[in-house]
C-alpha cells in the first residue's frame, strides 16, 4: 500500500498537446470518406491514423508518445467481436437456448477480452523509444470489471467508489514502463468525496422526475390529458432524470480520474497528477456537442482536439530528480522493449 507520508516531491511536468484542428481535420475527413467507400473496413486503419496523430502530439518533458499498432490487428479484433455478436443474435432468434449460452459465454469471456485489449494497447504505446506493458491477469479483470459492476449496480451506485478503486488499482498496478512499475491506491474517503456531488445530482433528477410524474398522473386521473400531453409527461419525467444523471456521471468520472492519477506513483518516486475541473470539463463536453450538432459534425475534429488538449494539459508527473535518469536506468537494465520491435502480439478488441 502506498504511504501518504512518503509522497515524492520534485518538479511538476505537465502534459502538452501540440495538435490543432486544421491538421486533424485533414486526417479525419479522409478517414471518414475511406471508411464509407470501403463499407467500414478502413475504420481499423482510420483508428491507427487517428491515434498516431494524437499520441504523436502529446508531449511530456519535451518528448512525445508513439502508437505502433497495425490496421490489420484492429480489423481482425473487430471482426472477431462482430462475428461473435452476429452469431449470438442469430442463435438467439432461431435457437434461444444456444443464444443464451453464447451470451453467458461472452460474460465470462469479457474479463479475458478486456485484459488482452489492455495488454495490446499498452504494448503498442511507447515513450522515448521504450514500450509500455500490461501484466494483469484474467482473475483480476474478473473481479475489477464483473464483480465491481455488480456491486455498483445492485447497491444503486452507493458502493460505486469501491468498484472504481478496484478498477483503477487493477489497471494502474499492472502497467509497466520498461521494467518499472506503477503503484496506485486511491483512498475510499477521497473517492466518496467526489461521489457525493454526483449522487446528489442523481437524487435531484429522481425527485424532479417523481414530481412531474405525480403531477401528470393526477391530471390523467382527472381525465384531462390527451395523447400529446401524455407524451409530454413521459418526456417530462425522463429528460430531467437522464440529464442530471449524465451530468453526475461526468462529474464523477472527472473526480475519480483526479483521485486515481494523483494516487499513482511511478518507479516508487515519481507521482502522477491530474487536476481537471469538473465544471470546466462539463462545459467543454456540452459546448463540443452543441457545436458538432450545429455544424452537422464538421466541427468534430475541433471538438476532439479541444477536449484532448484540456485533458493532457491537466495531467502531469511530479518527477523526483531528472526523468532522463529514469530513462537511462531502464535502458541500462536491458529490459526495455524498444519501439523498433514491431512484431506485436495479439489484436485490439476495441475495449
Amino acid at each position: 500500500m502506498l504511504q501518504a507520508a512518503t509522497a515524492p516531491t520534485g518538479v511538476l511536468h505537465r502534459g502538452e498537446f501540440r495538435g490543432n484542428a486544421k491538421e486533424y481535420f485533414g486526417i479525419w475527413i479522409v478517414n471518414i470518406l475511406l471508411t464509407i467507400v470501403t463499407l467500414g473496413i478502413y475504420s481499423a486503419w482510420a483508428k491507427v491514423r487517428r491515434n498516431r496523430y494524437f499520441y504523436g502530439n502529446t508531449f511530456f518533458d519535451g518528448h512525445s508518445f508513439d502508437y505502433h499498432a497495425k490496421g490489420l490487428q484492429i480489423l481482425i479484433g473487430r471482426g472477431i467481436v462482430i462475428g461473435y455478436l452476429a452469431a449470438y443474435n442469430i442463435m438467439l432468434q432461431f435457437y434461444p437456448i444456444a443464444g443464451i449460452l453464447l451470451g453467458l459465454l461472452m460474460l465470462f469471456a469479457l474479463p479475458w477480452i478486456v485484459m488482452r485489449s489492455l495488454r495490446f494497447n499498452a504494448r503498442v504505446t511507447s515513450y522515448r523509444n521504450i514500450r509500455f506493458d500490461f501484466v494483469g491477469k484474467v482473475g483480476g479483470a474478473f473481479f475489477a470489471i464483473i464483480v465491481g459492476s455488480l456491486v455498483a449496480t445492485f447497491s444503486l451506485g452507493i458502493l460505486a467508489p469501491f468498484a472504481s478503486r478496484w478498477l483503477y488499482r487493477y489497471v494502474f498496478n499492472n502497467i509497466r514502463y520498461g521494467d518499472r512499475a506503477l503503484e496506485s491506491d486511491p483512498q475510499i474517503g477521497a473517492l466518496y468525496r467526489v461521489w457525493i456531488p454526483a449522487f446528489v445530482l442523481g437524487l435531484v433528477g429522481v425527485a424532479i422526475a417523481g414530481l412531474v410524474g405525480l403531477a401528470s398522473f393526477a391530471s390523467f386521473e382527472d381525465g384531462t390529458m390527451d395523447e400529446v400531453q401524455i407524451i409530454m409527461a413521459v418526456y417530462g419525467v425522463m429528460i430531467p432524470f437522464f440529464v442530471l444523471f449524465a451530468i453526475g456521471t461526468i462529474f464523477y468520472r472527472v473526480g475519480v480520474r483526479n483521485v486515481a492519477l494523483s494516487s499513482t506513483i511511478f518507479d516508487g518516486r515519481h507521482r502522477l497528477m491530474s487536476d481537471m475541473g469538473r465544471l470546466r470539463y462539463f462545459w467543454i463536453i456540452i459546448s463540443n456537442f452543441l457545436v458538432s450538432m450545429i455544424s452537422f459534425g464538421l466541427m468534430r475534429p475541433w471538438a476532439a482536439v479541444r477536449e484532448t488538449r484540456y485533458a493532457v494539459e491537466h495531467t502531469g508527473i511530479i518527477v523526483d530528480g531528472q526523468f532522463s535518469d529514469v530513462i537511462a536506468s531502464i535502458e541500462a537494465s536491458g529490459s526495455a522493449v524498444t519501439a523498433e520491435y514491431l512484431d506485436i502480439e495479439g489484436f485490439d478488441f476495441g475495449f
